[in-house]
């Protein structure tokens, strides 16, 4: 809590707006002591009582729980979890879905190892790390096959940067808004800190073959899921992942290895990486002839669509974390793009029709979400929120109305589209077409 001194001015007084909906300039997230909390925002200082022995809580008087050798949440936070979402009755195995990332109960821009989305084709292998190996062959000099030890070897990188699937945010294909939280639409997005070895020092070391210009890189689950990669990419910022937010990968986001290809469609950062091959030209596997195309309103599909366009979205408020009466409240969210860094956030509080820029918070990192930051004054009238992200290559995110206009709504993938959320005057928030 901030507290003011006797004779000191609201932080809200004089305060610029951005914008004729209430939102207030973002220079006011950006100078020291401008960001306000608690009972200081809502305009008065809560009472401070002094606490007798009789009314301590018991933790106050009770030692707590011994040393443990692997931390884990507080019981409390139990409610903060992926979102399931039910197998269809036409998967092969029960290990065929996903689970979503709960971006609005998450802060920062690193999702916890547990929490990272899933995604996997025929459940998640349980791997023994001194039998598995990664098998580089087809055109090179010399095939090699590299186990965990070898890698350890290599020099290792550290990078920040996203994972996102080519089916997040899919039900903004469809006719009506998704109902739930940020994750029914958007929790297949995660951000974490991932430490391997580049893929570029590994395909060095077996000698590329002047005709090779792409790669398959396979699985090692009972999917055998695989995917075709330009050789390009592979020698640009591509990485052998064995670590996450700084311990080994968890078995679902594809223990002991994966590939990270940063910014592009998630299918393609194949987990429980076991074999890459290079070839003069694309597969065209089964992971990425039957899924992962484009079906466009002319009836020809698109097909290798790789990098995730420039998007963004607000998760606090957002549909199951309502407003709670008029007054000062924090708009916060994600902006991302597979094409480089986010330049700018500007959110709206009347449908898109004004637009005030929001404050970034550090780091702003290439192909990594970035948190966004602005404040608005709620009057207690029906307002629609939007966030509308531009990254460094001038790319911005399209309204939902152009992109199904261009791609029509048979699509499944790469829906970048501005995100609504419509505040009632009841402060019940809803996600609504806009």
């Amino acid at each position: 809590m901030t507290r003011r001194m006797k004779g000191e001015p609201h932080p809200l007084e004089g305060a610029e707006p951005a914008a004729a909906n209430g939102l207030l300039h973002r220079r006011m997230f950006l100078r020291g002591g401008a960001l306000f909390t608690g009972a200081t925002a809502l305009g008065g200082l809560a009472s401070i009582v002094p606490a007798s022995a009789a009314t301590l809580p018991e933790w106050r008087t009770t030692p707590g729980r011994p040393f443990i050798g692997y931390g884990y949440p507080s019981a409390f936070e139990e409610p903060v979890k992926r979102l399931v979402t039910a197998r269809a009755a036409d998967y092969p195995t029960p290990g065929t879905g996903s689970s979503r990332t709960p971006l609005h109960l998450l802060e920062g821009i690193i999702t916890p190892s547990g929490l990272h989305f899933e995604r996997s084709h025929s459940g998640v292998p349980d791997i023994d790390p001194t039998r598995h190996q990664l098998v580089i062959h087809g055109l090179v000099r010399q095939p090699l096959i590299f186990d965990l030890d070898a890698l350890a070897r290599y020099p290792t990188v550290s990078r920040i940067h996203f994972i996102e699937c080519a089916g997040n945010s899919g039900g903004g294909w469809g006719l009506n808004p998704p109902a739930g939280a940020v994750a029914t639409m958007h929790g297949l997005l995660s951000c974490s800190d991932w430490a391997g070895v580049p893929l570029s020092y590994l395909l060095d070391e077996a000698g590329i073959d002047p005709k090779a210009k792409w790669i398959l890189a396979e699985g090692g689950d009972a999917a055998g899921m695989s995917r075709s990669v330009p050789l390009s990419k592979c020698l640009d910022d591509a990485m052998v992942a064995l670590y996450q937010n700084g311990e080994r990968i968890r078995p679902e986001q594809g223990y002991p290895m994966r590939l990270l290809l940063p910014g592009w469609e998630g299918n393609m950062n194949v987990k429980w990486l076991s074999r890459i091959k290079l070839t003069e030209g694309p597969t065209h596997t089964k992971d990425e002839t039957s899924k992962y195309s484009e079906l466009m309103p002319d009836g020809k599909a698109m097909q290798f669509t790789f990098p995730m366009e420039v998007k963004s979205t607000i998760t606090r408020p957002c549909e199951t974390l309502n407003m709670r009466g008029p007054g000062y409240y924090e708009i916060t969210g994600f902006a991302w793009s597979g094409n480089g860094k986010i330049k700018r956030v500007d959110v709206s509080a009347d449908g898109g029709k004004t637009w005030a820029e929001a404050a970034l918070a550090d780091p702003v990192v290439t192909k990594a979400l970035t948190r966004f930051r602005l404040g608005w004054q709620w009057d207690g009238r029906e307002s629609i929120l939007q966030s509308r992200a531009v990254d460094d290559t001038g790319a911005v995110q399209p309204t939902r109305e152009s992109l199904v206009a261009e791609k029509g709504v048979k699509n499944a993938y790469h829906y970048n589209g501005i995100t609504s959320w419509e505040v009632r005057e009841s402060g019940l928030v809803k996600n609504v077409w806009a």
